[in-house]
Parts: C-alpha cells; structure tokens; sequence
C-alpha cells in the first residue's frame, strides 16, 4: 500500500462515513488543495505509528452546532460550549478510530492519543518543508468541515 497516495482517501472516506451513520448528512468532497488555514473550532489528535502524525478536524461554530445538534438529539440552539467541545473530541476520536481499523492489518497501524480541541481565529498550520499536509475540505448545502493530516 501506497500510504502518501491513500491516506487522505482513507480520512476522508472515515469522517464522510461516520458522520453519515452517525447524523445522516451525506457529504461529499468539496476541495482537496492543500490548505493550512483552520476554521475556528478544531479537534485534534496525535497518531503514532510506522507515520507519526497529527489528525484535525475543524468547523466555524455555527456547522459544529449544527452537527452537534444531530448527535445529541437536540436543538443548535440548545448546544453549549461544553457540547461542541466534546463533539469535535469525540468526531476525531470516531475517524481516527475508523482510519486505524482500515489500517489494523497493514505496515501503517498506529495508536491514537487522547483528543483535544483548540479554539482561535485565523489559525494556521506553519510547517518544514518535507512535511506533507493532507487537506480536504467536506460538506454539503448545510455544513462544511476540514480535514487535515499532518506527518
């Protein structure tokens, strides 16, 4: 397996996946040049492996509750701070689980460190040259998300 060549397919099929069993919103790619701005909410998450790496999922705060909202069974409006904090934990927990499984049985494995979430404005990412930065932005008419891969 080619990792550089599959691994931003295999995030980006995880976290359109789950968050189409988990909600129901079906969403499709909408950008895959690279991009090292965030939007201003993101969930993170370390991944140490044969690729040692770093997964980030961001979304304006307006998408987060609405997706929230669908998680938890209740109204945007009724979604609280601490609600959005532990969707975005708990969104790249799920995605990063879901890409490890696809990985369990190949030379790529790796194991996930806990998930945080970091909040800011005009957030980017400032990396060395030989880094690579997988970048995907995802969405439909009624919300959109970044995915990053950074190893």
């Amino acid at each position: 397996m080619n990792i550089d060549a599959n691994l931003g397919q295999l995030f980006t099929e995880s976290l359109i996946d789950d968050i189409s069993t988990i909600t129901g919103f079906s969403l499709e790619v909408m950008s895959q040049e690279r991009d090292e701005s965030f939007e201003e909410m993101v969930g993170v998450m370390s991944l140490k492996g044969a690729k040692n790496g770093t997964l980030f999922i961001s979304a304006n705060e307006p998408d987060i509750k609405m997706l929230c909202a669908y998680m938890i069974g209740a109204f945007p409006e009724e979604v609280t701070e601490a609600d959005i904090r532990d969707t975005l934990c708990e969104l790249v927990n799920i995605v990063a689980g879901s890409a490890k499984l696809r990985l369990s049985d190949t030379d790529y494995a790796f194991n996930l460190s806990q998930p945080f979430v970091f909040t800011g404005q005009n957030m980017s990412i400032a990396s060395k040259d030989k880094t690579r930065v997988i970048s995907r932005t995802v969405g439909n008419d009624e919300l959109s998300l970044k995915l990053k891969v950074v190893y």
